[in-house]
Formats: structure tokens, sequence, C-alpha cells
């Protein structure tokens, strides 16, 4: 069977569908040609999502007003406006200034975490005088949808939740060599954006596929930023509750970029949590998160929960666990996606968050992109720490909030308490470098015994309640005796599988005069010997081991094995 556009077409809506996405047909949507927005459905879910609340239709009509207003002219900074209102809702003034303000959200979170309601939201002032799944949100995936611009476009389709296009794909088929995925996303950000830009101002992201290649990223971002969504499970070091984690290749990515990214509850998540915008950018940055991102960030979020400590000696051990992330995993995201998780939780009620790095120029990276982060974070005290004192004084007396930024090596000597209070949470980078030494060292000199700790002793004792966490990528048994135990990791196989990272590739070719060279190493006393297959003496070396390989993974496969 040939794999066309519309067949493909069909598999997405026939997956969406499994998902709890309705199909529709474009042509069936009750709408004005240049409209982008479903404002029934908006007005459906406003007005019976805030029925207790008593919502009019005049207020639910001044929010879809106001959602109308935002300019698609600049299309950057209306974007970035609504998905903060998607991701944190805003104040409604009521028709009826007498009655209660109420915090409105433009999709329903219930089920997912509870979060704290933001400080400094906007406030939308109302003009004085279907059928609902559980959450009251109303899913549907429309094909085919004509949208009149500058000129008439039709995208492939479009996930709506309460009448708003949040998500918006474009398909190409695998079997016609002129159209690849790359002609998908010139499609979207070139003719859509100049001809129907109304339609990106609510998009949470978009989607490419030709059945084969699956990618979704920013509407903003380029081509080489969008990426596969190759899990579904939440972690593949502790599968539970979703059952075994898929890692995929191929035309398996269709249905975990579906069952994984697209779930539901996960959807909303990432709309909620996970899509980063600076609070300035001279770039039109937008960072929606890639998978090792997300399920780093949410199986650490879980597992501080059961390791942080009570004062009355109750609760975890205050291992908050170690994430194994090579080159290419993006760890300073997830941090930044951890920690707007932590701020914005009620459980947690405004932790004080202390990140960690050992060397200065990542410390400088992280403050450049953590106090940039402000409005996503939830916290307006986000602070490059530059000395011990100054973290002293930041402490004293604070009793939650505050995201404070330092290196391992201002924890030295100086062991005075900075703080016992349990809602500290440390989250350290690099971890298996300087920050697991808790070792005592003993140096005999002239003048006597001296004993010392490493930096990490220092830390601990200074914080004897916080929570550690590690992001490491050589995950040593050090960093998991201070940190625990490794919960989630993303291999440098599965960088070069995202296109992330160069691979390396070895090809063995035989070498002139090896006999001699073996025979040279074997008088320096050499026993073991890699050598390219071709050049396998037929006779065996006396006193030494020959390992013929063909692939530098089996060199390297040895040596992890035997030394």
């Amino acid at each position: 069977m040939k794999f066309t556009e519309a067949k493909l077409e069909q598999a997405f809506i026939e997956l969406l569908e499994n998902e709890g996405f309705p199909h529709c047909l474009g042509n069936t949507i009750s709408r004005s040609d240049d409209e982008v927005l479903i404002e029934e459905d908006l007005k459906n879910y406003l007005l019976n999502r805030y029925k207790k609340e008593q919502l009019t239709e005049i207020e639910a009509q001044s929010i879809i007003l106001q959602l109308k207003t935002l300019s698609s002219a600049d299309l950057y900074e209306s974007n970035k406006k609504i998905m903060q209102w998607l991701a944190d809702g805003f104040i409604l003034k009521r028709e009826d200034r007498k009655q209660k303000d109420i915090h409105i959200e433009l999709i329903d979170y219930s089920g997912l975490d509870p979060q704290r309601k933001s400080n400094n939201l906007d406030n939308i002032v109302a003009e004085q005088q279907a059928k609902y799944s559980k959450d009251h949100n109303i899913y549907k995936f429309v094909n085919q949808l004509e949208i009149v611009g500058t000129e008439k476009r039709i995208p492939d389709g479009i996930i709506y939740i309460n009448g708003l296009p949040i998500v918006v794909f474009e398909f190409k088929s695998a079997i016609r060599e002129e159209a690849t995925i790359h002609n998908a996303f010139e499609q979207l950000t070139i003719r859509y954006k100049r001809d129907i830009p109304e339609l990106f101002k609510y998009n949470a992201f978009c989607i490419i596929s030709d059945g084969v290649n699956n990618k979704a990223g920013s509407f903003f971002a380029p081509y080489e930023f969008y990426y596969a969504w190759r899990r579904v499970a939440l972690s593949a070091y502790n599968a539970q509750a979703e059952g075994l984690a898929k890692e995929v290749d191929g035309i398996d990515s269709m249905f975990t970029l579906v069952q994984g990214m697209l779930n539901q509850n996960r959807l909303r998540d990432i709309i909620q949590n996970f899509i980063y915008i600076p609070d300035t950018s001279k770039k039109d940055e937008k960072i929606v998160c890639r998978y090792p991102q997300y399920y780093a960030a949410r199986v650490l979020y879980e597992n501080i929960k059961k390791a942080e400590k009570q004062l009355d000696g109750s609760g975890g051990n205050g291992k908050g666990g170690t994430y194994f992330g090579a080159t290419g995993s993006g760890k300073s995201f997830t941090m930044l996606y951890l920690t707007r998780l932590l701020m914005k939780s009620e459980y947690f009620a405004s932790p004080t968050i202390v990140l960690i790095t050992d060397r200065t120029d990542l410390d400088d990276q992280l403050s450049g992109q953590f106090t940039n982060a402000k409005s996503f974070i939830g916290d307006n005290n986000v602070k490059s720490v530059k000395s011990r004192a100054e973290l002293r004084v930041l402490l004293q007396d604070r009793q939650s909030g505050g995201v404070f930024l330092t290196t391992i090596h201002k924890f030295t000597q100086d062991t005075e308490l900075l703080t016992e209070r349990t809602n500290v949470i440390c989250i350290s980078d690099e971890a298996h470098r300087t920050q697991t030494n808790l070792d005592q060292k003993v140096k005999v000199t002239s003048k006597g015994v001296k004993k010392t700790f490493g930096f990490a002793k220092y830390l601990h004792d200074s914080l004897p309640n916080a929570t550690f966490v590690g992001f490491t990528g050589t995950p040593i048994d050090a960093t998991l005796d201070v940190f625990g135990k490794v919960v989630d990791a993303y291999t440098m196989t599965e960088s070069v599988r995202d296109e992330i990272t160069v691979p390396l590739v070895y090809e063995g070719r035989p070498v002139y005069n090896a006999a001699e060279r073996l025979a040279e190493a074997q008088k320096h006393g050499f026993k073991v010997a890699i050598i390219p297959k071709g050049n396998t003496p037929k006779k065996a070396v006396k006193g030494m081991k020959i390992i013929p390989v063909a692939y530098l993974y089996q060199a390297l496969q040895y040596l992890a094995e035997n030394i």
C-alpha cells in the first residue's frame, strides 16, 4: 500500500481518535472563512467551566474578544501573551463589579498536579451589564479547514482545545522524492505565516510528518530544532503505571508521538509547564521541551516528593535522585522545567531552590538563562549569588521562595548553618566531579595533623534538611551515594538517533607491518592487542591475547567489560 498524504492524514485521525480527539472535517465547522477560532466551543467551555461562578455570556464574549484583539502583525509577542494565559491563566474583572474576580484558565488542568496561582496575572475586564469530558475541555482534531487570509490556505490538521487551535500539522508523503518534511516545515513557517498568521497566535507547537519521520517543534524555531518524540512511558528506569518505555525509530515514532506527546494529560502538562518563552528575547525564542527533558523533569519531581525530609525525622532521606544525561540531553532546560514544576507546585508551597555548578562558566550560563525566566519560573527573586556570605543573608529569615545560583567552591570550610528548612532543594550540575566528596581527608604537616572535608561535606552540613538532586553525564557510585539512584537517563545512542550528536564512525582497515608491530608490543610487555580484523595473525602470538574488531563499538565494548 502506498503511504500517500491522504492515507497519512487518515492514520493520524485514527490515532488521535484513540487518544480522545474526535475528528471533524473542516467544512463542518460553523465559522467565517477568515476565523481560526471555534468561538462556540470556547464560549461553551467557559460557561460550563465557570458555571458555579455564574459567568455570563457577556463575560465569556469579553474573553473571546480580548483574544481576538491581540495583533497577528506582532506574532511573537501575541503568541507569548497567549501562551502565558494558557499556562497560568488570568484574572477576570466581573461584569458586576460587586462580584469577586475569577481566575480564568483557558484549558482545564484538572487531574494534573495542583499549582499555585501566579502573582502579577493579567486582568481582563468584562463589559458591564457540546459534550464535555471530565476535565470540561472540548477536544477536536480538524482536518482540511479552509482559512482565508491574504491567500486561502488549508492546513492538513489542527488540534483544537476549547475552540483554540493549539497544534498545527503539516504532512508530506514519504513516497514522493520531491516532497520532504522540510517542505512541510517551509509550508508552515513561510507560506502559512505570510498568508494566515492569525492561526499561529494560539499555537503551542507544530508537527511535521511523512509517516516515517515525525517531528514537533516551535513555530518560531529553525528546522533543526524540530525533534521526534520517542518515548511513551514515564521513565526508562521506572516505567510505573504507563507500561514499558518505548524508544523507537521510523514509522513507530508516529505512534510514540501521538501516544506520548499528544496524550491529553501530557499535552495539557506540556502546554502548562514545558514551553519556555524568555522574559526578553531578540531572537523570538520559544523552547518546546524534547521528550528526555519532559520525562526527566517529571520523574525527578515525583522522586523529590518522596525524598523530602521532615523536621520531626519522618519523611525521606533527602536524596532526590540522579539524572544521567549524555551530551545533547539539554540539561539546563531540564533544570529550568523542573524548577517551574517545583516553584508552581501546591505540594511544595513555594520552596527555595539552590542551583549549584562546579565551574564559573557553567554558573554564568545558567544564571543568564534563569534570570531571564522569572515569569516562567513564577518567582521574581532569581539571583546569581557571588559569595557564601551573600547566600547566608538571602536564606536567613526566608521561609519560602527564591532561586539562587552559585558554585560549589563557595562552600569551603565555613560550616556555619545556612538554614534548617526542609523545603530547600539543591540541584547540582555535573554532580560527579566535585559535589560527591563527603569523606574526611587527613594531611600530616610539620605543624601537625590537619583534617579537612570536600566541598560537598560543607554543603550538606550547611543545608542539613535540604533535598539534593544530581545531574551528571558520568553517574559514578559516589554520585548515587549522595543524590540517590539514577531515576532517568538519556544516552549517547539516543542523542545520535535524535541527530543532536554527530556519530563517531570507525572503519577498521588493515595496517602495514602488523606482525612486526605485534612482536614489538609483545617485547615491551603488552598482554592484549586490539587490532583491525583484517590484520588477524594466522598464528597465535605467544604471551599476547589478540582481539580483532571490525567496528569501533566492539573495541569499546571489550574495554568496558575488561578494564
